[in-house]
């Protein structure tokens, strides 16, 4: 947090006071956004919010099930993260692993008819949750800019991502 000049052969390029007020609004947004969504999970659902997005990716697939690499690129997940939270959801009986029918070398998972009933139980309650954190609050206009703004930044970040493997 500098007021200097912008100095870029000598130093950083320190954020401006608009752009810090922009960074700190963008920072309290990614702190507190999971926390609320997390917290109305487990109160009502007993689940944790990114067991319920991982869920809700394969309810919305075709046939209920996704290759792990690709449920780990919707849930925007690591491929060690995925298979933790896809144990968890194998003990409770709602999604099952098994080698992918078209290639053997990959595995799916695929929810259970079980698993469905929980998503679909569980949904009600997020959807509330988001609209009125998130939805509600916004503008036509600003839900316009926010999907903009989330994509630009997104496909950003999965420019750089190719470049760290």
């Amino acid at each position: 947090m500098h007021d200097g000049p912008d100095d870029t052969a000598s130093g950083p390029r320190w954020l401006d006071a608009a752009e810090r007020e922009a960074w700190h609004a963008l920072v309290g947004v990614l702190l507190r956004l999971p926390s609320a969504l997390d917290g109305q999970m487990q109160r009502d659902a007993g689940i944790t919010h990114f067991e319920y997005v991982v869920m809700a990716a394969l309810s919305e697939s075709a046939h209920h099930t996704l290759r792990m690499s690709d449920l780990a690129c919707l849930s925007t997940a690591s491929l060690s993260r995925l298979s933790h939270v896809v144990k968890r959801l194998e003990e409770r009986g709602w999604v099952r692993r098994a080698p992918c029918s078209h290639n053997g070398r990959y595995t799916e998972a695929r929810l259970t008819d079980e698993g469905y009933a929980k998503v679909v139980a569980s949904a009600p309650g997020h959807v509330e949750t988001v609209r009125d954190l998130v939805i509600d609050a916004l503008s036509p206009e600003q839900l316009t800019q926010l999907r903009d703004i989330g994509q630009t930044i997104l496909n950003r970040i999965a420019a750089q991502d190719v470049f760290r493997k």
